[in-house]
């Protein structure tokens, strides 16, 4: 079937789908629209002058993947390289996605969103923005709305109000903002942070600056592996092609990770235990001390398991390129830090890896009707629908798996249910909680035991709520939801087409 194309008419763009954001969300998406909904004309808005999302904004030294690209890189696109990649190469394979699907036609580039409105009475959003090149307004309608601009601010990184910031006189710098050309070499390097982005940045870091200095607040759990998968290379070594080993090997990898979630939920010390011995065997340092630095105070399952190729954070610290300090910050100096215990850590650089600052829809103001979207007053569908928004649905992907396996789950879902509103002859959806479900506790977005990274907790009242069913919440569990997500019944109470709840309209033809 022949695609629908794009409709322009009085400066306005019209398509039966806006997706939002050309980042690893937003092509995935698009390429299952086109798969699974071959008639539906669409576009992409996106605020950058290029597509990449998360893997264009960050430029610091090192910058890589921290999942294996056989479940980061998209089921229908065989990944062929080591496991963990580089933001370059993450790139050339998302521009192979884009150019091998015909996809960089619909997408509009250069383009900030500045309001969704939906209107019941046309049941269609109007979305406008801007284009940066000109600052000339634009104007896009569409039947439904896609959101895959992910939940950060681009922008604006998390930094502490840290007292006298100010007075530092040499160079600071948060890691989402680094720019590539600053010269590091022989120079002393402070890295404020423990998380993914510091355990990248440091034995970058440390390949050319005198010394790099790791102050941390809390140790973070580190995996170390050699970059390689020995299945995907026994299989090429074979011949087998390259689909089939890409197929194969994603689903020995999601295996094996949920087999370790499980024990991080049920043995946690054992599995510490076995993740210091890996550190031991890369170091070659049987005596190597994991206290006070190297030992988290949050329980396995809780935040990301950071993955460390070959050890090489670990490495920089048994060749003396690295000195790590558990501490809390006092204030700057013009020198550097002084921290809590007293102790003055001076550098020429430092870099801030504090993490993000939540951005819940792209902070963009959303109204239905004339009435402002207050995110908080919604409850979530398993973490894409909303209560209350029509026609809507956000990609919000995995963080102790690969983000990519629920861009892949969702763009099946959200297939479905655009074939069976065609299907109906319906022109709006809505979720809404059902006669079961009255009573149900609302509670925040996720619990904090559950999982538990800063951006989250700071900004969780900024998100939709949750029920304590499993339909009324996003559960951070794949290996759960790759099961439930196929058996979905768009009939069910919780979906309502043009105001009518599906099963209702079954019974009632039935009764005639």
């Amino acid at each position: 079937m022949e695609r629908a194309a794009a409709e322009s008419a009085g400066g306005v763009t019209h398509v039966d789908v806006l997706i939002v954001g050309a980042g690893i969300s937003g092509i995935g998406s698009a390429y299952h629209l086109q798969d699974q909904c071959p008639g539906k004309s669409y576009a992409i808005i996106e605020c950058k002058d290029t597509f990449g999302g998360t893997w264009e904004t960050h430029k610091y030294p090192g910058v890589r993947s921290d999942s294996d690209l056989y479940t980061f890189g998209y089921r229908f696109k065989p990944w062929v390289g080591t496991p963990i990649a580089s933001a370059e190469e993450i790139l050339r394979y998302m521009g192979e996605v884009i150019e091998e699907n015909g996809i960089g036609q619909h997408i509009r580039y250069g383009h900030l969103i500045t309001a969704c409105k939906w209107s019941s009475a046309d049941n269609l959003w109007t979305v406008e923005a801007t284009r940066k090149a000109d600052g000339a307004k634009t104007l896009f309608t569409a039947n439904f709305l896609w959101m895959c601009q992910g939940y950060y601010d681009h922008e604006k990184p998390y930094i502490p109000d840290w007292a006298g910031l100010s007075d530092y006189k040499g160079l600071f710098v948060h890691a989402q903002k680094w720019d590539p050309a600053t010269d590091y070499t022989g120079k002393r390097v402070l890295v404020i942070g423990s998380g993914a982005t510091a355990a990248t940045v440091v034995p970058a870091f440390a390949e050319k600056a005198a010394h790099v200095t790791m102050l941390q607040r809390s140790p973070t759990y580190f995996f170390c592996s050699e970059n390689k998968n020995e299945l995907a290379d026994k299989l090429r070594a074979g011949g087998i092609d390259e689909p089939t080993i890409h197929r194969v090997v994603r689903a020995q990898i999601m295996h094996d990770q949920a087999a370790m979630t499980q024990r991080c939920i049920d043995e946690p010390d054992q599995v510490f235990e076995e993740l210091k011995e890996l550190v031991r065997a890369f170091t070659g340092k049987p005596d190597f001390q994991f206290e006070p630095h190297f030992t988290p105070r949050y329980r396995p399952w809780q935040q990301r398991l950071a993955f460390c190729p070959n050890g090489d954070i670990f490495q920089a610290a048994v060749a003396g390129k690295l000195t790590v300090v558990t501490d809390t910050i006092d204030r700057f100096t013009e020198t550097g830090v002084l921290t809590s215990s007293g102790e003055l850590l001076e550098a020429d650089i430092i870099v801030a890896c504090t993490g993000f600052r939540l951005s819940v829809m792209g902070d963009i103001p959303f109204s239905v009707d004339g009435k402002p979207v207050n995110w908080a007053d919604t409850v979530t569908y398993r973490g894409m629908m909303f209560t209350g928004v029509p026609n809507m649905a956000w990609v919000m992907g995995y963080f102790r798996a690969s983000w990519t396996l629920r861009v892949d789950m969702q763009g099946d879902f959200i297939c479905a249910l655009l074939n069976a509103m065609d299907a109906k002859g319906a022109k709006r959806i809505d979720v809404r909680l059902r006669p079961e479900d009255e009573g149900m506790e609302i509670l925040p977005w996720i619990e904090a035991d559950n999982f538990n990274p800063g951006y989250l907790m700071r900004g969780i009242d900024q998100m939709p709520r949750r029920g304590d069913k499993p339909e009324w919440r996003h559960n951070q569990d794949y290996w759960k939801e790759r099961g439930e997500f196929p058996n979905i019944d768009l009939n069910g109470s919780e979906f309502v087409y043009d105001g009518k709840v599906a099963n209702e309209v079954r019974v009632a033809e039935a009764a005639e």
